[in-house]
C-alpha cells in the first residue's frame, strides 16, 4: 500500500463537482460548486472538473467527508443525495470514473476512504451550446437549499440532516 500524506491544513470537507458548462444542464455540477464556493463555508474546499479521473483519488487525502456533485438525466425527483462507498465500476477505465470508482482507487492505494455522498441534480437538456434549463435551475436551488446546513455542520454529522431537508424540499416541490 502506498504511503502518502495530505497537505497541511487541508479542508476537512471536499466538494468535488463535475460537468460541462457548455452542455446545457450538464453545467449543474460546476454551477453548484460555484454557488457553494460563494457561501464561503469554513472547512469546505471546492474542486471542479469536466469528469472524475483516477487522480481525483488523491484529492480525498486528509478529508473527513466528500460530496460528489453531478447532473443526472435519470432522476424522477429534483435531486437525490445518497451515501456512496468504494466499488469497482463496471465501466472502470482511466477516464470518466463514477464516484464509487474514485473511492475504490483510493482504497486500493491508501486504505479506507473518507465517508462520501453523491448529490445528483436532475437535468433534462444536455445539448452542446444550450443554456441551463429552467427546471434544472429550480432543481439546483432546491439541492443547494438542502445541502447548505450539512456543509455548515461538523463533518461527523453525516447525511441525516441533508436527507431530512431533502425530503422536505422534495415534498414542497411536488405539492407546488
Amino acid at each position: 500500500m502506498l504511503t502518502l500524506h495530505a497537505a497541511p491544513g487541508v479542508a476537512p470537507t471536499l466538494v468535488l463537482a463535475v460537468g460541462n458548462p457548455s452542455r446545457g444542464d450538464d453545467a449543474l455540477g460546476p454551477l453548484a460548486a460555484e454557488r457553494i464556493e460563494a457561501m464561503r463555508i469554513e472547512g469546505v474546499e471546492v474542486l471542479v472538473d469536466f469528469q472524475l479521473q483516477v487522480e481525483h483519488a488523491l484529492d480525498l487525502m486528509g478529508r473527513s467527508r466528500v460530496l460528489f456533485i453531478d447532473a443526472s438525466a435519470s432522476l424522477e425527483t429534483p435531486f437525490a443525495l445518497a451515501p456512496v462507498g468504494p466499488r469497482r465500476d463496471a465501466s472502470f477505465t482511466s477516464h470518466a470514473l463514477a464516484p464509487c470508482a474514485v473511492l475504490f482507487n483510493y482504497q486500493r492505494l491508501l486504505g479506507a476512504p473518507p465517508p462520501a455522498w453523491v448529490l445528483a441534480i436532475r437535468g433534462q437538456s444536455f445539448e452542446l451550446g444550450e443554456a441551463l434549463s429552467a427546471p434544472a435551475e429550480r432543481a439546483l436551488d432546491a439541492a443547494l437549499g438542502a445541502v447548505r446546513a450539512w456543509l455548515q455542520s461538523q463533518p461527523a454529522m453525516g447525511a441525516s440532516a441533508v436527507t431530512d431537508r431533502a425530503a422536505q424540499v422534495a415534498a414542497a416541490m411536488t405539492s407546488a
